[in-house]
C-alpha cells in the first residue's frame, strides 16, 4: 500500500468513502443522540451570552449550543432577553406581541414557568420569548425597585427546579443596557462569543470592564467562564492571527472548538430551526455539538476538580 492510499484509509477516505456518505455519518449522531449522552453539571449552570458588537453569533450559539445539549438528554432553558426575538424565532417559538413572554416576567405579570413554552427541536429544549413588548421595558425597568435584580428574582431555584432545567443560557441584545445588566446580575457565568476577524477585539474591553463593575457592586459571582471563537475561515491568515491572539490572551477559557463561518448556520433561522434539524451533517451542525459537549465536560468536572 503506498502512503497515499494509506493516509486515505486510516482518514476514512477508502473505497467507500464519500462527501457524502461522511456528512450522513455525522447527521446521523446527530439525529441518534442515544449514542452520546451529554453529563449532567454538578450543579445547575446559568450562563450569559454577551457582546455588545452585533454580528458576533450570540443568538445563533445561544440556540444551536442549547439546542445540542437538549439533544443530548440535558434540559435546557433559553431566555431571550433581545427585543428583536431572534432566538425565539430560530426554535420556533411563538413571539407575537400578546404571548406570555420575558416582558411579563421582568414586570412581576406572570411566572416564569407561564412565560416557558417547549421548542419543537427538543422536548428537553424551553424557550422564554422575546415580543415586541421587550424594546420599551429598559424605560420602564429604570423606576422599578431592584430594577437590575428583576431576572434574577424570576431565575429563583424554585421556579427552575419547577422545569427541571440543567442549563439556562440568556440572549442578550448587541448592547450594555439594563437588559444586559439583569442578565449579568442573574447568572454566574459569562459566555462571549467572538468573531475571528479584525474588529474582533474592539469593545471587548469595554465589556470586560462592564462585567467587573457588576462583579463587584451586584453579583460577585459572576465569572467569564467560556470564550466561544465563531465565523472562524481557515481560508485567511487574519482567522488564525485572531484565534492565537484571543487564546494567548484567555487561555483555557476558550473553548478548543471554533465555529467556522457556515451558509447552513445562517440558513437555518430562515426556517424556524437550529442548525442542528436544517442540516445536522453539516460542518457547523458537528462544530456546535463539539462545543456543546466541552461545556458539557466541563460543567460535570467542575466539581471533582
Amino acid at each position: 500500500m503506498n502512503p497515499a492510499t494509506s493516509q486515505s484509509v486510516m482518514s476514512g477516505e477508502g473505497a467507500g468513502w464519500t462527501p457524502i456518505a461522511a456528512e450522513a455519518e455525522r447527521a446521523t449522531k446527530v439525529l441518534h443522540p442515544e449514542s452520546l449522552k451529554l453529563p449532567r453539571p454538578t450543579r445547575r449552570r446559568i450562563m450569559t451570552v454577551a457582546n455588545q458588537k452585533g454580528g458576533v453569533g450570540k443568538t445563533t450559539s445561544t440556540v444551536n449550543l442549547a439546542a445540542a445539549l437538549a439533544l443530548h438528554g440535558l434540559k435546557t432553558l433559553v431566555i431571550d432577553l433581545d427585543p428583536q426575538g431572534n432566538a425565539s424565532t430560530a426554535l420556533a417559538v411563538e413571539h407575537r406581541s400578546g404571548t406570555p413572554s420575558v416582558y411579563e416576567v421582568l414586570i412581576g405579570e406572570i411566572s416564569l414557568a407561564d412565560a416557558a413554552a417547549v421548542s419543537n427541536q427538543s422536548e428537553n429544549l424551553y424557550c422564554v420569548p422575546a415580543t415586541i413588548d421587550l424594546a420599551g421595558a429598559e424605560i420602564e425597568l429604570v423606576s422599578m425597585v431592584a430594577r437590575e435584580s428583576r431576572l434574577k428574582e424570576a431565575l429563583n431555584s424554585e421556579a427552575l427546579d419547577q422545569l427541571g432545567v440543567d442549563y439556562v443560557f440568556i440572549d442578550c441584545p448587541p448592547s450594555l443596557g439594563l437588559l444586559t445588566v439583569n442578565a449579568l446580575v442573574a447568572a454566574k457565568e459569562v459566555l462571549i462569543p467572538i468573531q475571528c476577524e479584525y474588529y474582533a477585539l474592539e469593545g471587548l474591553g469595554q465589556l470586560l470592564r462592564n462585567i467587573e463593575l457588576v462583579k463587584a457592586h451586584l453579583n460577585p459571582a459572576l465569572d467569564v467562564s467560556t470564550i466561544l471563537l465563531t465565523m472562524y475561515d481557515g481560508r485567511t491568515k487574519l482567522a488564525d492571527q485572531v484565534t492565537s491572539e484571543v487564546r494567548g490572551h484567555f487561555g483555557d477559557t476558550c473553548l478548543s472548538t471554533v465555529i467556522p463561518r457556515s451558509v447552513k448556520v445562517s440558513e437555518a433561522p430562515g426556517y424556524g430551526q437550529t442548525v442542528l434539524s436544517y442540516d445536522p451533517g453539516s460542518r457547523g451542525a458537528m462544530s456546535y455539538l463539539d462545543a456543546a459537549r466541552e461545556i458539557a465536560t466541563r460543567g460535570a468536572e467542575e466539581g471533582t476538580a
